[in-house]
């Protein structure tokens, strides 16, 4: 891989050479390897289809979750989110020791691996708020709470520069990773004042089916406000919001 200079940048491919943007900036590689039949036939290639196989799963359960959390991901993520997801969740399949390699699953899988995952790099739940809080699943009602008692916002949580509001929110989602499909709820506070008073003790709480058999996740997060004129702006279009797993419940 080499990075384009120069002011004319290209996108395309010339030769044995493609050029193609990405996050990284303007980058050209040179085209090579084996054709598509023979990593499908070949029994040389049988390890990659095997790491293909359980890649593209892994992809697929990304998905999933993103779609599932969607709602509150939308304002809470970084560029890198899928990648960073994505290796995580080929991390859990490869912890399956139900199946054999290349039909590994993530539903076999470790799971408890996607605690504490930040969805946000720029804004990682754990370096913003220090309130104590506990999060809780009732798998046979169904409900997750989240519960934190009073604090000063100031002193408990770091926000960006500008920031006159905030709100906690908090989801739970239940993932059908075989049939594709998941299930969200959620819920969050009003949005508050970033001073230094007391918040009130805060309890939230967010349901899904109850005495489900399903992997369920539960995600916090935060939210940061400018007040202007009266009226709420997300804080440079969320750049700094944080989203975060909080808890992994399997069956």
């Amino acid at each position: 891989m080499a990075r384009q200079t120069g002011i004319i940048k290209l996108k395309g491919t010339i030769g044995d050479i493609s050029f193609y943007k990405s996050s990284d900036g303007h980058l050209a590689r040179i085209k090579g390897g084996p054709d598509a039949n023979r990593i499908a036939n070949d029994p040389a290639f049988q390890r990659t289809r095997e790491n293909g196989s359980e890649f593209g799963r892994a992809g697929k359960g990304g998905k999933i979750l993103r779609n599932a959390i969607r709602v509150l991901l939308q304002n809470a993520k970084d560029k890198r989110v899928v990648s960073r997801l994505t290796k995580v969740l080929v991390a859990i399949t490869k912890t399956d020791t139900t199946n054999d390699r290349g039909d590994r699953t993530l539903q076999d899988g470790d799971l408890s691996l996607l605690n504490n995952f930040e969805f946000n790099i720029n804004g990682k739940l754990g370096t913003t708020l220090y309130a104590p809080f506990v999060a809780a699943f009732d798998r046979v009602s169904g409900e997750a709470t989240l519960a934190l008692a009073a604090f000063a916002p100031t002193l408990r949580i770091a926000a960006p520069a500008g920031t006159t509001h905030f709100k906690l929110v908090t989801g739970v989602a239940e993932l059908d990773f075989p049939n594709e499909a998941s299930s969200f709820e959620s819920d969050e506070t009003a949005i508050l004042p970033y001073d230094s008073n007391d918040t009130a003790a805060i309890a939230l709480s967010a349901s899904i089916t109850a005495n489900s058999a399903l992997p369920v996740i539960q995600v916090v997060g935060v939210e940061f406000y400018q007040e202007v004129n009266g009226q709420m702006y997300p804080l440079k279009n969320g750049a700094y919001n944080a989203l975060s797993v909080a808890k992994v419940d399997t069956v």
